[in-house]
């Protein structure tokens, strides 16, 4: 659901107003980034799927090759991380920048995952999303292997589709608690952020620490519904952060949609206030989850 920057003019506004954001929340220490691939989380068959398939002469699917882009701040850790998922229009240059820039100045590892090249998908905006669940786990299981990352502190970040998809990791039925797929039953992330996420896709309570953003005028993504799972969850299950931008559109911390744009018959708008306030709450959530 967030649009591809690339295929928007970008104005000086907009530049002006990224390196605003950016020149005063992190420091210019970030590494360059490097295309890494790793396999999406292969499904776990039990003893009688596995006789069953064998019975109909099936073989195990292959696992989808994944691409990401990994970026890490200078040092040998070992670092906290974040996994990135973008939204249903795809990883853009400018997005998967934007955010390693900001999440290795902090001092994260961070891997941006792309859920459609490897795919052949240009975008899943109307058609039925890949398991993208099993793209962040693999991403998850991916960075618990490197060296210079710490796999006890490991959160997912995503925005708009990306958004709900952390939010579904999140949730008590999540996959890796549902062995579901072929991961160690100890890993799982730490915690979550959701940019703009249909927060109906949640169940009433969630199993990680989440922070929810999204603006008041959103029309792709409701901000009542995120108040209504609010009401439903009454407290339960892991702490939850929910704030809500007054004025704000879907995708307010793009800054090439300074003058907005209709994408699948929906407004998407550059908020600058919004963009540099969910900027500041995320780097102290993320601080406060992953400090230990």
């Amino acid at each position: 659901m967030t649009a591809d920057p690339l295929t928007v003019t970008f104005s000086k506004l907009g530049w002006l107003a990224l390196a605003a954001i950016i020149g005063a929340l992190y420091p210019s220490d970030a590494s360059a980034e490097e295309l890494v691939t790793f396999n999406s989380a292969p499904y776990r068959l039990g003893h009688i799927q596995e006789r069953l398939a064998r019975e109909r002469g099936e073989t195990p699917k292959a696992p989808v090759s994944i691409e990401g882009y990994l970026s890490k701040p200078e040092g040998d850790g070992p670092f906290p991380a974040i996994v990135y998922l973008h939204g249903c229009g795809g990883l853009s240059r400018g997005a998967r920048t934007r955010m390693a820039d900001l999440l290795t100045g902090w001092g994260y590892v961070s891997l941006a995952a792309d859920s459609f090249s490897t795919r052949g998908i240009k975008d899943a905006c109307t058609p039925q999303m890949p398991d993208r669940e099993a793209d962040a786990l693999g991403a998850l299981s991916y960075l618990s292997k490197l060296p210079f990352v710490d796999a006890r502190r490991i959160a997912v970040v995503g925005a708009s589709q990306g958004g709900f998809v952390a939010l579904q990791l999140g949730s008590t039925n999540s996959i890796p608690r549902a062995g579901v797929y072929d991961i160690p039953e100890d890993l799982n992330f730490k915690a979550a952020v959701a940019y703009y996420p249909k927060c109906n896709v949640a169940t009433d309570e969630l199993s990680l620490p989440t922070l929810i953003m999204i603006g008041e005028l959103d029309d792709w993504s409701s901000a009542s519904d995120c108040e209504r799972f609010m009401k439903r969850r009454a407290g339960r299950g892991a702490p939850v952060d929910l704030i809500i931008y007054p004025g704000a559109y879907h995708d307010f911390n793009v800054p090439t949609l300074v003058e907005g744009r209709i994408m699948f018959g929906h407004w998407l708008k550059y908020d600058e206030d919004a963009a540099t306030r969910s900027v500041r709450a995320m780097r102290d959530f993320l601080a406060e989850q992953l400090s230990h």
